[in-house]
């Protein structure tokens, strides 16, 4: 939804506005030993709210933009109360096309282009949180108390991001790395992209996963992120603890080309080197806190959890192809692949998610259904090797108020 309230439009700013939530219904076979409020549960079918969002900017003056977004993930039958949160809330301040400067609370990161994604957008059925590497550990939802400069020079976009990680408290188990319980230090991370064709828009963090054919984009990009002694394999109190600075970088491209009416590809191809510490690797369960945490018998956890985020190489792609059904109706058949080679596992992690996007009444992603299967591998704990597949089946439906 995007409302303009003007109260005397040439005097006073805009407020602009928008509702979009995500509605899903789930079938999933379950990791090993899964419990849901202590039962074993091998398979399980629900309906949750996947995620609420509620932005809300004004440009206040030609030089000064605020933002704020309210919101929420992972309504389901363990909640008691909707999350809504204030997810972001800041300010920019433009010197120039070439360089803006923003304070706040955001999503503005660097590293690749999905650590910035935009959920209302995306092609695939969720986006590769494996790009949010730090997600509700030392950070909220993927966003952090920052300072960022950003700007469009020539072809160039970049930003580069100064943020503060919230302090990580609990307990941690000794020779397992983790996020450091110590003072968190800052973290430095930019991405620099080079674009061929239009030029896409900075005005937000949260980039387009897939423009429906509407624009014709090519961009090439280059990112890294830093923080020095972010990892530890023990509590920092003792003295046996080795501490890991974080240093990561990825590249990647992202094609946007539409071919005819209402035909075109979506292709994405990113490679990330990233290093959290020796054999850091986590597991993580989109949409997870329906089960039990740590029930599962597996190397995977619980759920729908795998082996997602760690210290290794990763590759990932995603291609896709719309085309119109009928006047109303436009089709997107999309897959996704992960490929990662974690220093922890004996053998590459390698994920399969296949969508079909449906756009309907010519609304584009504000009114959306979306079918979408993922194919995981089950790692054995002893052998660290993948011993079986399971999957997850999401009927998703998106609508924006506009």
């Amino acid at each position: 939804m995007l409302l303009s309230v003007g109260l005397k439009a040439q005097d006073k700013p805009k407020v602009n506005w928008s509702i979009t939530t995500q509605l899903w219904a789930r079938y999933s076979d379950l990791n090993e030993g899964t419990t849901i409020n202590g039962e074993k549960t091998d398979s399980y079918t629900d309906v949750s709210i996947r995620r609420l969002r509620i932005p809300v900017s004004s440009q206040i003056t030609p030089k000064i933009y605020t933002y704020a977004m309210f919101g929420g993930n992972n309504f389901n039958h363990k909640s008691q109360n909707f999350p809504l949160q204030v997810l972001d809330l800041y300010a920019e301040y433009s010197f120039s096309k070439e360089l803006e400067v923003g304070l706040g609370k955001s999503g503005w990161q660097g590293l690749d282009r999905w650590n910035v994604r935009s959920s209302k957008s995306l092609m695939g059925l969720d986006s590769p949180l494996f790009s949010l590497n730090t997600v509700n550990k030392d950070d909220d939802l993927g966003r952090n108390l920052s300072v960022w400069f950003k700007g469009q020079v020539a072809k160039f976009d970049y930003r580069l991001v100064v943020s503060n990680p919230i302090t990580v408290t609990k307990a941690l188990t000794v020779g397992k790395v983790d996020f450091a319980n110590n003072r968190p230090r800052k973290r430095v991370s930019t991405y620099v992209k080079y674009q061929f064709f239009e030029e896409e828009s900075n005005k937000s963090s949260y980039q387009t996963g897939t423009y429906i054919n509407k624009k014709k984009v090519f961009n090439i990009g280059i990112g890294g992120q830093f923080q020095e002694k972010a990892f530890a394999d023990g509590d920092v109190v003792s003295a046996a603890t080795n501490l890991y600075d974080m240093k990561n970088w990825a590249v990647d491209s992202f094609l946007s080309l539409p071919l005819e009416v209402n035909h075109g590809i979506t292709a994405y191809l990113g490679c990330y080197n990233l290093d959290f510490g020796k054999n850091y690797i986590r597991s993580v369960d989109a949409n997870g806190s329906v089960f039990d945490s740590s029930s599962g018998t597996t190397y995977n956890g619980d759920g729908n959890g795998f082996p997602m985020i760690g210290t290794g190489t990763t590759w990932y792609t995603q291609f896709g192809y719309a085309f119109p059904v009928n006047k109303q109706v436009i089709t997107q058949p999309n897959i996704a692949v992960q490929y990662s080679n974690f220093d922890a596992l004996e053998q590459a992690m390698v994920l399969y998610d296949f969508t079909v996007n449906f756009f309907l009444n010519g609304k584009g992603h504000g009114n959306k259904l979306s079918l979408g299967y993922q194919y995981r591998p089950v790692f054995d704990v002893a052998s660290l090797k993948e011993i079986d597949r399971k999957g997850m089946a999401v009927l998703q439906y998106q609508i924006s108020i506009k």
